[in-house]
């Protein structure tokens, strides 16, 4: 996932990675930036990203994302540990990165 990250101009995390599925009418998008923002500040090494799904569809495609917001928690590897469609709660963002982080 990482390389594909690369391709969008976006660094990951060096521990984990919140990666954002938007788009641009989505009210729980804005939202849910405020939440995966705030927690990556809180958590040292975690960066959040947010990709503009209708500007990248085929990684929408390949990845299955089926509807915005959507968010995917990487670990350091960029492997994909967790995934959820909706507005996520902060003690769930939290809770997946307790699996993500080493």
């Amino acid at each position: 996932m990482h390389a594909e990250l690369a391709t969008l101009g976006q660094a990951p995390g060096e521990r984990a990675t919140l990666l954002q599925f938007s788009s641009a009418f989505c009210a729980p998008c804005r939202a849910t930036r405020r939440i995966l923002a705030e927690v990556a500040g809180m958590v040292e090494g975690v960066a959040h990203v947010e990709v503009d799904a209708e500007h990248h569809l085929d990684l929408v495609r390949r990845l299955g994302i089926l509807k915005t917001p959507t968010t995917l928690v990487l670990d350091a590897r960029g492997t994909e540990v967790k995934r959820a469609s909706g507005q996520p709660r902060k003690a769930d963002v939290l809770a997946a990165l307790g699996v993500a982080l080493p």
